[in-house]
This record gives C-alpha cells, structure tokens and sequence, in this order.
C-alpha cells in the first residue's frame, strides 16, 4: 500500500516551521510523506492544497485556521480527500464572536497602530518565540492577514456530515482561543472522526496527537 501523502496547513499569522516542529515525528512514525507548505494567505493556503493534489486522494488539515480551510477545501473536493488532520478548529460556519476570530481583529489593530512588539508583549516562553518569528516572516501581510482570517468562514456541521473520510481531531480542554466545544461538535458531525484532548501545559507538541487519532480512524 503507497504510503499517504499529508498536507498541512499552518494557523492565523503562524507558519509551516512550527507545522513541521509539530507534526514531522508523529507523520514519520506512520510513514506518511508529509508536506508543510510555505504560505501566508487564505488564497495560497486554498493554492497549496490544489497543488499538492496529483492524481490521487491526499489527507489534509492544519491547526486552527489551517484546519478550518483544509475542511472547506475537502469539502469542495471530496473525491480527492482521503482523510483529515484537524488540530484546534476555533469555530463552526461563520467566525463571528467567535474567541480566535476576536484575538485576530485585535492583534490586527495593535500591530497597525502600535507596531509588532506592542502586539506581542505579554507572551511569553514558546508561544512569543513562535509568533515573534512567524509575524515577522509575513511582514507587510500580517495585518491584512490576520483581518482576512477573521472573517472566513469554517464549514458548517452539514458540510462536515458530507466528509466520510478518517478524521483525527485534537482539541484543547482549558484554550479559551479554541473552546473545546468547537472539536467536540466536529468530530459528532464528522462520519468517521476519533477525538482526542490535551491541555494548555502540553502545548505545543501534543498537538500531533491529532495525527494518532486520524490513524485510530483509519
């Protein structure tokens, strides 16, 4: 059996460094090829996923807004999705008051009007490493960034009852950011989805776990 082809997506304002720090050991203990493409907005996010598609099924997701355009993408092309890695969905349909949609617009504002160091006090340990890093990598894309995910859309339950493909879901019991209510609705409306959990102090390398539980699917 040809060993599967993964492809995923990275996070509002984050980047395909922190994809591949998270996800390259899991997706190499089951053999998978595994693809993190470099991208900085919802057009080349949508654009990698087409590329990466040649000829046959592939398994896609991402973290948090990676997860939610991976599902759309799949939900448009379900003759090529052969599963879904899903890590953090941060809201079902349209992301208003949603808290991830909130923390963009407000990021967004900051970084506009106060510059990125005003936007990143605050954090600290890893999380002010990956941003610090990421937001800089987008440079003059971030704001207008951060404003376009804010305002796409995730599928809604009915599109994701139409996805009959292994899905493995990670959510996060105590990320306000990403209520664990939003993973637990997904994988109830996904036909064939395992759920599993971590918390914030397992952060950010139990979020390959979502890899396990795409292959308990399986």
């Amino acid at each position: 059996m040809p060993a599967e082809t993964v492809v995923l997506l990275p996070g509002t304002a984050s980047d395909e460094v922190f994809v591949r720090s998270v996800f390259t050991e899991p997706l190499s203990q089951v053999g998978a090829v595994f693809t993190a493409p470099a991208v900085r907005t919802l057009r080349e996010r949508l654009t990698a996923l087409e590329n990466a598609h040649e000829g046959h099924p592939i398994v896609v997701g991402g973290v948090s807004l990676g997860a939610h355009v991976a599902a759309r993408w799949a939900v448009a092309n379900p003759d090529r999705c052969a599963g879904l890695v899903l890590a953090l969905p941060a809201w079902t349909g349209s992301p208003d008051g949603a808290p991830a949609a909130l923390a963009a617009k407000a990021s967004a504002q900051v970084v506009a009007t106060r510059g990125l160091e005003a936007a990143l006090a605050g954090t600290t340990g890893w999380l002010r490493e990956e941003l610090g890093r990421a937001w800089r990598g987008y440079g003059d894309l971030l704001v207008p960034h951060l404003a376009e995910a804010a305002e796409s859309p995730a599928p809604t339950l009915e599109e994701l009852r139409s996805l009959d493909v292994p899905a493995g879901i990670l959510g996060c019991t105590d990320d306000p950011v990403h209520p664990i209510e939003v993973a637990r609705q997904w994988a109830e409306a996904l036909p064939r989805a395992v759920l599993v959990t971590t918390t914030l102090d397992a952060y950010p390398h139990a979020l390959g776990r979502a890899v396990q539980a795409w292959r308990q699917a399986c």
